[in-house]
């Protein structure tokens, strides 16, 4: 079965960065190949509206067959809130934790992310996870594209 990963708009935008595209790129080629079911949701979609055009184009290029489109919903939204009643983040953070409660939510393997800051930070994945599991949700596992290159053996 297909690992199902949510990636956030930090990986889409780290394509063409500098800085990130070392490790995003082999991602991308990993998602070309078939090898995810990528989670897609109304967030990533609007956050996504004032892209530039290349980045814009590599969303298009993702396989409909291996991409789920995830709305918003209620229940996202009040997880989200709880991340920051309970100080996970600062409210500024509130498109950041819809990314962490709709993947939560929707059983994501793994949130991929670029966000060091507000997601793959060790301090905030234990608060996001002690509020999941507190709500009756498992743990999602928050990781960099770094973490998903394969190396050759030796």
């Amino acid at each position: 079965m297909k690992q199902r990963i949510y990636i956030d708009t930090s990986v889409f935008g780290g394509h063409f960065d500098e800085e990130f595209k070392e490790h995003t790129i082999p991602l991308f080629d990993r998602i070309k190949e078939g090898e995810f079911i990528i989670l897609y949701s109304t967030v990533t979609q609007d956050e996504l509206e004032n892209a530039p055009e290349k980045v814009k184009e590599l969303v298009k290029s993702l396989r409909v067959d291996l991409t789920e489109f995830i709305e918003t919903t209620d229940e996202s939204v009040d997880l989200a809130t709880e991340y920051i009643t309970e100080k996970v983040v600062g409210q500024t953070s509130f498109a950041d934790c819809l990314h962490i409660a709709i993947a939560t939510i929707n059983h994501a393997d793994f949130l991929v992310s670029w966000n060091f800051k507000h997601i793959v930070n060790i301090e905030r994945i234990r608060g996001y996870n002690a509020i999941n599991i507190k709500n009756g949700y498992k743990q999602l596992e928050i990781r960099s594209p770094r973490e998903f290159e394969k190396y050759e053996d030796d």
